[in-house]
């Protein structure tokens, strides 16, 4: 048995996963500032923890990949551009590992790709399920914290059904969208 990883890098490409650019245009229309922001899902290209360094706003991002080819680019990337890892720092494992009492608080988190990767090979070692990942984030989530999912995503139709059961439970209040997100917050 062996973790489950990413063997592969994804590149910015706006035309089939826009899901990222569209966060950072989010975050632009509220002019959030100061937020403490989990991504799911860094890509290659490492574009919301490289805009929010870059922004002016102050928001802090904690990424996760596991793509030990995405996760190497992040270590050349804050070789190179150090002012870059102050605001950005990156997790590399499966995320249905996450222990959750490692974590800090969040004022936003992003789930654009649950349901793309939990697999059998996952639940060998214990693993999370997706349902799990969603609540374990959605406990991290300060009262009224926005967690944001990606209607593109090909396996959207799983992450919808976590999100339709958490705003069913009342655990989770659904808050519109924005481009290609759907938008919730935690209660409080």
């Amino acid at each position: 048995m062996s973790l489950a990883i990413y063997d592969d890098v994804w590149d910015l490409d706006l035309a089939v996963c826009p899901c990222d650019q569209h966060f950072l245009d989010w975050i632009a229309a509220r002019d959030l500032r100061g937020a403490r922001i989990f991504h799911f899902g860094t890509g290659n290209h490492h574009l919301v923890g490289i805009r929010s360094a870059e922004d002016g706003r102050g928001n802090a991002v904690l990424g996760i990949t596991a793509s030990p080819r995405e996760h190497e680019s992040y270590v050349r990337l804050v070789i190179a551009r150090p002012e870059i890892g102050r605001r950005y720092k990156v997790l590399f494992g499966d995320i249905y590992q996450l222990e959750p009492r490692l974590l800090p608080a969040f004022d936003v988190a992003t789930l654009f790709h649950l349901g793309e990767f939990w697999s059998e090979k996952n639940a060998a070692y214990g693993a999370m399920t997706d349902r799990e990942l969603a609540l374990s984030l959605l406990e991290k989530l300060v009262p009224g914290g926005w967690l944001l999912f990606y209607t593109g995503s090909f396996a959207y139709d799983k992450a919808a059904a976590i999100a339709d059961r958490l705003e069913a439970e009342g655990r989770l209040l659904p808050a519109g969208s924005f481009a290609t997100l759907r938008l919730a917050k935690k209660p409080g």
